[in-house]
């Protein structure tokens, strides 16, 4: 991975924060927040098989997460489903989304039912367990479940979203928890404005928004300026968040446009106004995801944090 922050600024970083990051959750210290914000609560997938409740638990804490991912599966029993709930809640730690990654709108029958099953089961686990939300991405129309096609944006995918979601959401009827689609650099919804469209469109109570900035970065334009396009993004998407993912970006230098997803706190991601504008909400957890390593993982956890800690922003 291509490391964009200096030493120099990363020591500085790390010892400017090196106080504020005697959390709540290691040592029993309150620390001082910034007027009209909140702490801000950070996890990641831990490692390993549980065998029960309380190992998974001292699994998160070992990471000084306040957030998880879903710790079991779907199809699991509702016993079990309901001692991981109480053992988190008892922790003090939010299950932050169950995913139900699949291709909904695939032009492949047998794909697109198999994914809405996917999808269905998903969120009635996240509703069962409380998770903050089901997230899944709305699809493609192409050959790859997740990648670009020329048919993605066109008027009838966006109706074919509208009615999947609904479907989806209208069978399970979720009552704790929201169904999201997760932002797509080549599908709906790739900015502030598409997601608010698609919100109005869907017209369901349990639709919310699982926002992940790194993905709608799709241009130069947008990666120079992404601080302002991520308060954009809070501004108008803000009382609907319920989660977020942690990523960064490099744009390369080469003679067409090159996006790199990189280990957060190395690339040209505006952290500081991310961390900001996400500390105005509450209990809207900050999810790290797709490194390989726990080691990766720890210093992705580490940067963050460092740079929360510098600009006097608080994890809990």
């Amino acid at each position: 991975m291509i490391n964009k922050i200096s030493r120099r600024k990363f020591t500085s970083l790390s010892l400017a924060g090196a106080t504020a990051l005697v959390t709540v959750r290691q040592f029993g210290v309150s620390p001082e927040l910034l007027p009209g914000s909140n702490c801000i609560r950070l996890g990641g997938p831990v490692f390993g098989e549980f065998k029960d409740p309380q190992e998974w638990v001292k699994a998160v804490n070992a990471k000084s997460y306040s957030a998880a991912y879903c710790p079991v599966p779907t199809g699991t029993d509702e016993v079990t489903v309901k001692a991981f709930e109480k053992a988190a809640r008892a922790a003090d730690i939010i299950i932050s989304e169950v995913g139900a990654w699949s291709n909904p709108i695939s032009k492949d029958e047998k794909e697109r039912n198999i994914a809405i099953k996917k999808c269905k089961d998903s969120l009635a686990l996240a509703d069962l367990i409380g998770a903050k939300c089901c997230v899944n991405i709305s699809g493609s129309r192409g050959d790859k479940w997740d990648g670009p096609d020329p048919d993605n944006f066109t008027s009838d995918t966006f109706d074919l979203i509208v009615r999947t979601t609904r479907n989806i959401i209208d069978e399970v009827k979720p009552v704790r928890t929201f169904f999201t689609l997760e932002t797509m650099p080549w599908a709906f919804p790739d900015s502030p404005d598409s997601y608010l469209e698609l919100i109005k469109a869907i017209d369901r109570k349990q639709l919310a928004v699982h926002l992940d900035p790194v993905n709608m970065i799709n241009s130069p334009r947008r990666y120079y300026n992404n601080g302002a396009f991520i308060k954009e993004c809070f501004d108008k998407l803000g009382p609907y968040i319920k989660n977020c993912h942690a990523k960064d970006i490099f744009l390369s230098s080469n003679l067409t446009v090159h996006l790199d997803e990189v280990l957060p706190g190395t690339g040209m991601l505006d952290y500081r106004v991310f961390l900001s504008e996400l500390s105005k909400l509450k209990d809207v957890p900050l999810m790290l995801e797709h490194l390989k390593t726990n080691e990766e993982f720890d210093q992705a956890a580490s940067n963050v944090r460092n740079i929360a800690a510098a600009n006097g922003i608080i994890f809990c």
